[in-house]
């Protein structure tokens, strides 16, 4: 059993690759006049009227949008919330040394972007964000590529992971510090470093994961932040809850996430970076779950980003907490390329400055408490270890009570590990 939830979890977090694998071929498709108006509508819905705009040098535009008008409330669940400003309470994580530099979110738009009070601060959506993220409408885990109805197969080839896991008791929250690597990827393959969540009985599972992620389609080109958030439902097969429309995207894609910030975008440019055996940046991320509320939290650098309401997870997982977490890489490339570098391109055992790492890894236990988990909680992961490997570290002294180092140079080309396939089995008998 222990096996198949760790499948599951796994699967969860393919999907948002799963997304970009489907994107890169959607978007070479022709598209009809009544296909080009749907575009132009979703396009209007997205970017709400600014109060004020910049651009960037790289070509980004940023919008400052009234906090109150934001795309969040376009979702039928969110009509009449009320925007929380901060969180009812701040997890009081635990302190441990830190070797290497943390980022400074509040440092990373370029000179002369602020928002005014009263407004958040969004990266506008354009056409060719569409273009690439069309199918959106009706991608799901039913169609061919994922899903042949008959045998009620899963087709997760291309997707590689070295991770841990954390499968034991309830938590409200997880926290980890992310190592930062800019890698050059090709147009159809994704490199991404994240921490997740999953919550919920297997038949109604949901999850978040925030990180980084290197991907050309989403994000043109060089590391982003990127946040991902859905629910899903399984019922002889895996199928989406309602069509994938409102149950979840990327950043600030689709109605949901609610923004707070007026300095930190979803989707901005992550600098600077780590250089091989030199100076190491990293960025601190949190999820948590506001006890008062029972929103999840977007935390980066102890700056409230902003939060998925809990009324998002009423029907499905995570609206009481979660009991899957995972810390680690994970790469996509076309069955029939090689798969790109994770982390730093290079394997653990060559160690700090070297090797790409998640460290400062923290729980929050029903009680709101933060704790460092027990080493029995946590479990590596590794999809396809010739190519890409986990290294837990579990040391009983600062500074690095329990991390992950993870990565490796890539290579594979796409197939199911033993475990995964032994997943795909038992997924068929629910």
């Amino acid at each position: 059993m222990a096996s198949f939830n760790n499948f599951v979890l796994q699967l969860l977090l393919t999907i948002p690759l799963i997304i970009v694998a489907e994107a890169a071929r959607d978007r070479r498709a022709i598209l009809s006049e009544k296909e080009k108006k749907e575009l132009e509508r979703q396009l209007k819905a997205i970017n709400k009227p600014a109060i004020k705009s910049f651009k960037t040098e790289h070509g980004e535009i940023f919008d400052c949008i009234d906090i109150y008008k934001q795309l969040a409330f376009d979702h039928h669940l969110l009509k009449n919330h009320t925007v929380q400003v901060k969180p009812t309470s701040v997890p009081k994580w635990i302190t441990s040394k830190n070797i290497s530099q943390k980022l400074d979110p509040l440092q990373l738009l370029p000179r002369g972007i602020s928002c005014p009070d009263g407004t958040v601060i969004v990266k506008r959506t354009t056409m060719q964000d569409l273009l690439n993220m069309q199918h959106l409408k009706s991608i799901g885990f039913n169609r061919h590529r994922h899903v042949h109805t008959e045998g009620n197969e899963i087709d997760l080839t291309g997707h590689h992971f070295a991770t841990v896991d954390y499968e034991y008791s309830t938590v409200s929250g997880v926290k980890g510090n992310i190592n930062l690597w800019d890698l050059q990827v090709s147009q159809d393959k994704v490199s991404l470093a994240t921490m997740a969540i999953a919550g919920g009985p297997i038949e109604n599972l949901a999850s978040i994961s925030v990180g980084w992620m290197v991907n050309p389609l989403l994000y043109q080109d060089h590391i982003h932040l990127y946040t991902y958030w859905t629910c899903y439902v399984f019922g002889g097969w895996l199928k989406q809850a309602d069509g994938y429309k409102k149950t979840g995207c990327y950043d600030i894609r689709c109605p949901g996430f609610v923004q707070v910030s007026k300095r930190i975008p979803l989707g901005v440019l992550l600098k600077p970076v780590s250089i091989y055996d030199g100076t190491q940046y990293q960025m601190e991320l949190s999820l948590h779950q506001d006890h008062a509320t029972g929103d999840w939290w977007f935390i980066f650098g102890g700056v409230n980003v902003g939060y998925w309401p809990k009324s998002l997870f009423i029907a499905s997982g995570l609206a009481k907490g979660t009991d899957k977490a995972s810390w680690g890489g994970q790469v996509y490339s076309p069955l029939t390329k090689k798969s790109p570098f994770m982390g730093s391109g290079h394997f653990p055992n060559e160690g700090m400055g070297k090797a790409a790492f998640i460290n400062g890894i923290e729980i929050i236990d029903g009680k709101g408490e933060a704790l460092i988990p027990q080493i029995y909680t946590i479990k590596t992961h590794e999809s396809s270890p010739k190519c890409y490997k986990a290294k837990f570290i579990h040391d009983d002294d600062d500074p690095w009570i329990r991390a992950v180092f993870y990565g490796g140079p890539g290579g594979c080309t796409g197939k199911l590990s033993s475990e995964e396939s032994e997943g795909l089995k038992n997924l068929d008998k629910l």
